[in-house]
């Protein structure tokens, strides 16, 4: 993971040529005087260790933000509310500069957020939006609805109903298909959700895709902390009450690689297949996490959704050491991402569909993943 991290470091590092000093405008309680680069601290809120994903963004934007000549806290929070909420209490304490946080709850920091502008401190939300606070700053994601309408696009393409380049393939159906979402109180799960739903949509309403388990709403597909023990077990259950009368199951649409492992596993254990060529049904992805795209490579996980994490880490980046010196940082939507007190600017990312045939161009070649890890399924 540190691989990933050190990549971002060449775009930090222009960011601060001179290494010498910012002026401050009173983020973290500064006078507005100029004060040396080093001696400003930025707090770094990650929700968990448990995905590779969340590693390789602290392990990046903290690797950048040190580049760049600040000193940085760095904290994850275990999936725990209020480990995270603790922890950024203390970052506030000790007098962090500036708050980079990617919410585990986007609805239970608001005090955080009141005690970090009582004290001047300035709030960056990192990939997930920090809901029903007028204190955040600033929103760097991805473009959250496109990667579910890539996640939903990556489906109908493995299901032959649509061509890789977006036109139409030779399938007609009907196909059965399940679907799974994220984490409720993750606000990027519903858009996530609202992407797929309208790409999908058209075919549930001409029968081309139906539901055989009924379950539609994202209240029924969610999946709690995007635990992939949870999504085995709800895929088990589906497959028992609604698949045991012989009826086949053609593709399951999962928003992330961990719940596609656990559906995977779920898939395999009923007897439906091994890989994809045996009559495993289509699984989507999100994050590009090496153990599926393992899976992808070897043909049981048909795509995943690949949102660079290091440029990512290097707009935050960006984000902070303009916040910082006092500038207005660059947004790219300033109409999206309401967070139920106000509009939050933002600078939303692309992301790309991973399918077999791009593992190489879009990981390999770009250095994320090596063609040593993508055989090994494991990061070095």
């Amino acid at each position: 993971m540190k691989k990933r991290a050190l990549a971002a470091l060449g775009a930090a590092a222009m960011l601060v040529l001179s290494g010498c000093s910012v002026t401050s405008t009173g983020a973290g309680g500064n006078d507005g005087g100029s004060t040396e680069t080093k001696d400003i601290t930025v707090g770094v809120s990650m929700p968990t260790q448990t995905s590779e994903r969340w590693i390789a963004d602290g392990d990046a934007v903290k690797a950048g933000l040190e580049e760049a000549g600040y000193d940085v806290d760095l904290q994850y929070a275990s999936d725990d509310i209020p480990t995270q909420s603790q922890q950024i209490d203390q970052m506030i304490t000790e007098g962090a500069d500036l708050l980079i946080v990617a919410a585990i709850d986007g609805t239970a920091l608001s005090s955080q957020l009141d005690a970090a502008a009582a004290a001047d401190i300035p709030v960056i939300a990192y990939d997930r939006l920090i809901r029903d606070s007028e204190h955040v700053d600033f929103y760097v994601t991805f473009d959250n609805y496109e990667v579910g309408v890539q996640q939903a696009t990556s489906l109908l393409v493995g299901l032959g109903i649509l061509k890789a380049d977006g036109s139409e393939g030779d399938a007609t159906g009907p196909f059965n298909i399940e679907l799974f979402a994220g984490s409720l109180d993750d606000n990027n799960a519903h858009f996530f959700w609202k992407g797929a739903m309208d790409t999908l949509q058209p075919y549930l309403d001409s029968k081309v895709l139906n539901v055989p388990s009924g379950q539609m709403t994202i209240e029924q597909a969610a999946i709690l902390r995007w635990q992939q023990e949870t999504a085995q077990k709800r895929m088990e259950d589906i497959l028992t009450a609604s698949y045991g009368n012989g009826t086949p199951l053609h593709g399951v649409l999962s928003p992330y690689d961990g719940l596609s492992r656990g559906i995977i596993t779920a898939l395999q254990g009923t007897g439906l297949g091994t890989t994809i060529a045996d009559g495993l049904p289509v699984v989507t992805g999100q994050d590009a996490e090496i153990a599926s795209i393992a899976l992808i490579d070897q043909g049981v996980q048909f795509a995943s959704i690949f949102k660079d994490t290091r440029k990512l880490a290097e707009q935050s980046i960006k984000t902070a050491t303009a916040i910082l010196e006092g500038d207005e940082p660059e947004a790219n939507d300033t109409e999206t991402y309401d967070n139920g007190v106000k509009v939050v600017p933002s600078y939303l990312l692309t992301s790309d569909i991973v399918y077999k045939d791009t593992i190489v161009p879009l990981l390999v070649d770009s250095g994320y993943w090596t063609a040593e890890e993508v055989a090994s399924g494991q990061a070095e």
